[in-house]
């Protein structure tokens, strides 16, 4: 794995520690020119002791070569948690920081102290990237059967995401599309030269084409840390988004706040900072500690094992059998894995995230061949009760059901699986929908295709859009501002106490220099 340099920075005083995991418009350095921007995080870290990153790609952080998954966005969270020495941090997800909050929070529900959720989204349910030409009232009527009529934008907030689309795809770096997220911004200067330094034009078209693929709706009643979810009425992403994520996240609290900019220090502060230190100094209960997290869930097995047990007498088919245990073991380990236990002629194996599964799977099923034997596995997603070296719940015994359904080396994984692997390079071919014993309702299963995404595929295009750092857009006076971001950052600070935001007086504080975390991710 390479090493990845993310830029960050700590600061405040206060006695809880929260990391805010910010949308694809992020520096972290020049958001401090904004007097708003400044005046929302010094009120915060007087209750906070407050950490900021610019995730891989974006801002000041290392570029990358293509678009990263949920599970690398996941990791990247606590990656600088683990940089600063935060053990367990309320995490405040905004826009596409949500859904990689979402999916650390089920993961790692023992370093989640609390999750709040600002104009986020659990998935744009039946959209894609080329609706953004199509027309709004034909989209609309496509959404209801998916999404159902009470999560339904109407065909004025579809007709602005579009807008917004539009200007993402053709215009950015020129202002138009942050003058759509936030139509206080009156700048269109200011905003044009953050669009070009905070991203590049491939990694935010990336970034917004996996945003209407991915889908973590099955992973929010596996929340269990006490939940806040924001939304604007009027933001550019629906408020029934927000309405959603609190609908369906156990016991979430929720805040609707009239304004439409897409950004908490724009629409309201005043009342949103309020219910955030109420939410989390305040006297909500906090959940019993958990034995239960997001796992993925692996089994495999040999295929027609007695017949070659059989064929090749048991001395031999001895060896076949310990051969494969250690070849299982070994990939498992690369693939950051564990194995959990053998099931005679096969393995229940577990992992942080289905990326890992699958290529571990596919690894496993290549090795397996040069043994002359075939495998079969499944996949699936889900919340898992942990007992020590064992692992129990539903979710293993949806990933055995589905490991019934799989033929002889066939990768079968859940749907969720599959929502979940977007940006990944993974193609799926669909088995349609079937009922699994024992469990409750029709699962659609996914073959993993041999050949990696199709090309054409919505995966293919996505895992092949190259996203490069944001200089590479970048003019002549941005690359000077830059220079000022990394050198001499307090001018920019310095230039938002000139320019006070609006609202009540707040305390000034300073942020720290900012540094970088060097994970391997």
């Amino acid at each position: 794995m390479r090493r990845l340099n993310l830029a960050y920075q700590v600061f405040g005083a206060g006695p809880i520690e929260l990391v805010f995991v910010g949308p694809v418009v992020s520096h972290i350095e020049l958001f401090w020119g904004v007097p708003e921007f400044k005046a929302f995080f010094d009120q915060l870290s007087t209750f906070c002791r407050v950490l900021l990153f610019d995730k891989a790609g974006l801002g000041l952080s290392d570029p990358v070569p293509k678009v990263r998954t949920l599970d690398d966005r996941a990791a990247e969270i606590e990656a600088v948690m683990d940089a600063v020495g935060f053990g367990k941090a309320a995490v405040f997800g905004m826009r596409e920081g949500g859904p990689a909050s979402i999916v650390f929070a089920a993961k790692r529900p023992e370093r989640t102290g609390a999750l709040i959720l600002y104009g986020s989204y659990a998935c744009m349910a039946g959209a894609s990237w080329e609706d953004v030409d199509g027309d709004p009232a034909e989209l609309r009527a496509l959404l209801v059967p998916e999404a159902g009529e009470k999560y339904t934008p109407s065909v004025e907030q579809i007709a602005r995401v579009q807008e917004m689309g539009r200007a993402a795809r053709s215009a950015w770096g020129s202002g138009a599309t942050l003058k759509c997220m936030f139509p206080s911004v009156r700048s269109t200067r200011q905003a044009a030269m953050l669009e070009r330094m905070c991203a590049s034009p491939g990694m935010l078209r990336a970034s917004m084409e996996s945003t209407f693929l991915i889908d973590v709706r099955p992973i929010l009643p596996t929340i269990a840390a006490p939940t806040l979810v924001i939304h604007a009425s009027d933001d550019p992403l629906p408020v029934q988004c927000g309405r959603y994520l609190a609908d369906n996240i156990p016991g979430a609290r929720y805040l609707e706040v009239a304004g439409c900019d897409h950004a908490p220090w724009l629409t309201d502060p005043d009342r949103i900072l309020t219910e955030i230190e109420q939410f989390l100094t305040g006297s909500h209960a906090a959940p019993a500690q958990s034995h239960r997290a997001l796992r993925t869930v692996m089994f495999s097995d040999m295929v027609a094992s007695t017949e070659h047990a059989a064929a090749a007498g048991d001395e031999r088919w001895r060896a076949v059998l310990q051969r494969f245990g250690e070849i299982t073991t070994d990939l498992t380990e690369r693939f950051d894995g564990m194995v959990v236990k053998s099931t005679g002629d096969g393995y229940l194996t577990t992992f942080d995230g289905p990326t890992q599964a699958i290529r571990c799977a596919e690894a496993l099923r290549s090795e397996s061949e040069t043994l002359g034997i075939e495998i079969r596995a499944g996949i699936h997603t889900g919340e898992c009760d942990l007992l020590g070296t064992d692992i129990g719940g539903i979710a293993v015994h949806i990933a055995s059901r589905i490991l019934g359904q799989a033929g002889a080396g066939e990768i079968l994984v859940s749907r969720t699986v599959g929502d979940l692997v977007v940006g990944s390079g993974t193609s799926f071919d669909d088995r349609g929908n079937v009922e699994l014993r024992g469990v409750p309702g029709t699962w659609q299963l996914l073959a993993v295709d041999r050949d990696g995404a199709r090309k054409g595929s919505a995966e293919a295009k996505l895992a092949s859009t190259p996203t490069p750092g944001p200089r590479t857009a970048m003019r002549r006076s941005d690359r000077a501002v830059e220079t000022i971001a990394r050198r001499t950052p307090w001018i920019l600070r310095g230039m938002a106490r000139l320019a006070p935001a609006t609202g009540r007086g707040w305390t000034t504080t300073r942020p720290a220099p900012v540094r970088a975390a060097a994970p391997d991710l």
